[in-house]
């Protein structure tokens, strides 16, 4: 288990399981500070989430010479919920991969392998 080298996803608590080109597996525990008032998964904490695998996918398909990247889009859909001291777990897949963007589709599941939200995302390529 690895952290991101993202601060704020290391922060999180955002551990990465697997990274590679073709997917970015991490895990999270759901912790009272990143819950809403209700004591379920903030839909901001599931975006971080996604946000930080879909980066770092887009990072590790980099092409020779570019600089960095950085999310140009993210849309998510919300479709169940984690309670305080479960772990969701998430898996991102390169949709596509070109010269000046990536493409990213994220699955967030629960501990029961439900899924609880689906994030697609750009990654932008930034060329110095």
């Amino acid at each position: 288990m690895a952290t991101t080298g993202m601060p704020f996803a290391d922060l999180m608590g955002v551990e990465i399981l697997e990274a590679g080109k073709e997917r970015v597996r991490g895990r999270m525990v759901v912790r009272e500070d990143l819950c809403t008032a209700g004591q379920i998964l903030h839909g901001g904490a599931y975006m971080a989430f996604a946000d930080a695998l879909g980066a770092i996918g887009g990072v590790l398909n980099l092409p020779e010479g570019a600089a960095r990247t950085t999310t140009l889009e993210s849309k998510t859909n919300f479709l169940g919920s984690a309670k305080v001291g479960e772990t969701v777990e998430g898996e991102a897949t390169p949709l596509h991969i070109g010269r000046r963007s990536s493409v990213w589709q994220t699955r967030i599941t629960g501990q029961d392998g439900k899924l609880l939200c689906l994030v697609i995302q750009t990654q932008m390529t930034i060329v110095p």
